[in-house]
């Protein structure tokens, strides 16, 4: 059998039932990732070279302070910059957040706490799991949750790897315990997919709605961002008359949080609370209201949820 899903929901998408009747459900993700990054101080071979202001190339053996330095504006002024701008309009956000990184910097775990972002776990290392080994990368997963749990408090309940292998999503599901994983970008809906002998939710993420095109060659040149994202959630509230959508938005604290780009985000995030028809929601809180309204038995009928299996953490 082909082990791609190419049909998806066809023509008649599930209707939502979003809280209070919401055409969309927007969710912003914070991609906290510095200090995880690949870096000769953490005994890699390289330093970073992704998602870096200006074009560089891996350099063996030597540190990058150029890159260095990017990254840790995220952590010194930018993410700072995004929490001040997200609760000051009461918007909730979940956080991507590779454990290492927050294992780093405790005072920005406390600030996610207290406004009450989910920290969904980003993995153990910022770094590319294609060719990683399959037990080596099965060690990291259990490493990432066990540091996530020990930083933030709490378990994870969502997992987004980013640059995954093709065992990623078994792993994670053989782990147990989340919610749900990230590690697609297939659907405008949250979708369950059979992985061994369990149903497990799959709440897409995005790349398009990324910040992350501000440095690739993709990138915005003949419209802001904000005027992107405006226009994707204006199409799926028109959509969301009868067919009600998700829409995620990607940030990284050491790209929107700069100043010029921080400032065009705001543009979009008063857009959408002058919107009265738009449920800004944490994934986790997706997640759950699409398994009361869409129960995996539903769509994968004698299957057990794979949220009900007991993690190793």
């Amino acid at each position: 059998m082909y082990p791609r899903d190419l049909r998806g929901y066809g023509p008649r998408p599930p209707h939502a039932d979003w809280p209070g009747g919401a055409r969309v459900a927007l969710q912003f993700v914070v991609n906290y990732e510095e200090g995880g990054e690949r870096s000769v101080l953490h005994g890699d071979r390289c330093s970073e070279a992704f998602l870096t202001e200006e074009p560089t190339r891996e350099l063996p053996h030597i540190r990058n302070l150029n890159v260095e330095s990017q990254y840790e504006y995220g952590t010194r002024a930018g993410f700072w910059r995004l929490r001040r701008l997200f609760t000051e309009r009461g918007m909730p956000v979940t956080v991507f957040g590779v454990a290492t990184s927050l294992e780093r910097n405790p005072e920005a775990v406390a600030a996610m706490n207290e406004a009450e972002w989910e920290i969904a776990c980003h993995g153990l290392r910022w770094i590319d799991y294609a060719e990683m080994p399959e037990e080596l990368e099965r060690e990291h997963v259990r490493q990432a949750v066990e540091l996530h749990t020990r930083v933030t408090g709490r378990r994870p309940e969502g997992w987004y790897t980013g640059r995954t292998s093709p065992h990623t999503r078994r792993i994670v599901a053989q782990e147990g315990g989340f919610l749900y994983d990230a590690d697609s970008f297939a659907d405008d809906l949250p979708y369950w997919e059979q992985v061994g002998d369990r149903a497990h939710l799959v709440v897409p993420y995005t790349l398009d709605n990324n910040d992350g095109r501000y440095l690739n060659t993709y990138g915005f040149q003949s419209e802001s961002f904000s005027a992107y994202l405006r226009r994707a959630l204006d199409l799926l509230r028109a959509e969301g008359d009868d067919r009600p959508k998700m829409m995620s938005v990607g940030l990284h604290t050491r790209i929107a949080g700069r100043p010029g780009r921080a400032a065009d985000l705001v543009r979009f995030l008063d857009h959408v609370a002058e919107a009265g028809d738009v449920w800004v929601a944490r994934r986790a809180d997706i997640a759950r209201h699409w398994r009361r309204t869409h129960p995996a038995a539903t769509w994968l009928p004698g299957l057990p949820d794979s949220a009900g299996a007991v993690g190793r953490a």
